[in-house]
């Protein structure tokens, strides 16, 4: 290398350790680059995606959630969308078994049978069961509140009493609740009050969905107060917030209901857009929330290993939704999601804040420790 070669390379070198001292942003002044992850660090940190789907017998979610570097929680659900939920138990068993140190899984079970007398006690069975069998938690979804009707034809909601003997033996075993009640907020706005393009461009094409179009529905108050209601009556849950808690539309509702129940935990699962729509008008907002609680937010996206997906096309989408989240996340970059128009800023999170959003307290509230 010439003397001119060298002063060249110094001079560039220079220049780019200014610039990354210099696009810190401007809420952590001049933090040292040690306190901030970056991309080329995505590979290395143990990360912990706390809301999947893996519906899929092939390994291709482990293998690339392997690569970079995840373990996985996959969560079974009631979906008449997906397969029928023994099926999906059966899936979640064998790849627990063959991975059991990248993936574990959530349990569910079905509203069939409701108004029979030995319903609570026959889930009770199932649910022991598959907990015997390594279940971490138990999923319940929205179609109670938003779907099932008992033998009146009158909708069931989650504080219903008929529920009460499930939650409460849940409680008395310390296994946690993910609870995914209502929609997002969005599905009872007018289509241009919508905050996300995703969600306007759903429900324009699924109105029998859109229940600003179905005013004989409860309302999203009362969805979420029927969830307040079934908390309140069972204070020692252990109740994780799917999809921000259906909160999504406001970081100030979530403080809210953080507050108001101590013990509970939030997962991000399919919400990051909402989240960068409000960092877009706040971002200072939105990034002091996440530093605040940061001992109760699970990292989640809600990826979904379809039966017969085409493992390779999988698998390079998986990887492209983490690296996605990651910047968002870790770095103060600037870039354009699909749910949101305009450019996102990056929220440059404390490694500190990153270890535990994304790792430690998914072990702490599935008991992985």
């Amino acid at each position: 290398m010439n003397k001119l070669t060298a002063s060249l390379s110094s001079t560039l070198m220079i220049i780019a350790a200014t610039t990354l001292i210099s696009c810190s942003h401007s809420n952590v002044g001049n933090d040292e680059i040690s306190q901030h992850y970056s991309m080329s660090d995505f590979p290395k940190v143990k990360k912990f995606d706390a809301h999947v789907h893996a519906n899929n017998h092939g390994a291709a979610f482990i293998e690339q959630a392997q690569v970079d570097n995840f373990e996985l929680l996959t969560i079974n659900v009631d979906y008449p969308d997906f397969p029928p939920i023994d099926e999906q138990q059966d899936i979640a068993l064998s790849l627990t078994q063959d991975y059991p140190q990248t993936i574990f899984f959530a349990a569910t079970f079905s509203m069939r049978n409701w108004d029979d007398t030995s319903w609570a006690k026959d889930v009770q069975k199932r649910l022991d069961t598959a907990l015997v069998n390594g279940a971490k938690a138990v999923k319940v979804w929205k179609n109670i509140g938003m779907s099932f009707r008992n033998n009146a034809q009158q909708l069931v909601m989650i504080d219903d009493p008929g529920l009460d003997p499930i939650f409460t033996h849940l409680s008395q075993l310390h296994v946690p609740l993910i609870g995914h009640q209502g929609e997002p907020h969005n599905c009872w706005l007018p289509i241009d009050q919508m905050s996300v393009n995703n969600d306007k461009e759903y429900f324009a094409a699924h109105p029998q969905y859109h229940m600003y179009l179905h005013p004989e529905m409860p309302s999203y108050e009362a969805q979420m107060a029927a969830r307040n209601n079934m908390l309140d009556k069972h204070p020692q849950m252990r109740f994780i917030g799917a999809h921000l808690a259906s909160l999504e539309w406001s970081v100030d509702a979530i403080s809210e209901f953080l507050q108001r129940y101590p013990d509970a935990t939030i997962d991000l699962a399919a919400r990051m857009g909402q989240v960068q729509a409000q960092s877009v008008k706040d971002l200072n907002k939105v990034r002091a929330f996440f530093i605040e609680y940061q001992d109760r937010i699970l990292y989640a996206t809600d990826l979904t290993h379809s039966p017969g997906a085409a493992a390779q096309e999988f698998k390079n989408s998986a990887h492209q939704k983490w690296l996605e989240d990651w910047s968002y996340l870790n770095t103060d970059k600037e870039f354009s999601v699909p749910e949101v128009d305009g450019m996102v800023t990056g929220l440059r999170l404390p490694k500190s804040v990153i270890d535990k959003i994304y790792y430690h307290n998914a072990r702490r509230a599935f008991s992985l420790n």
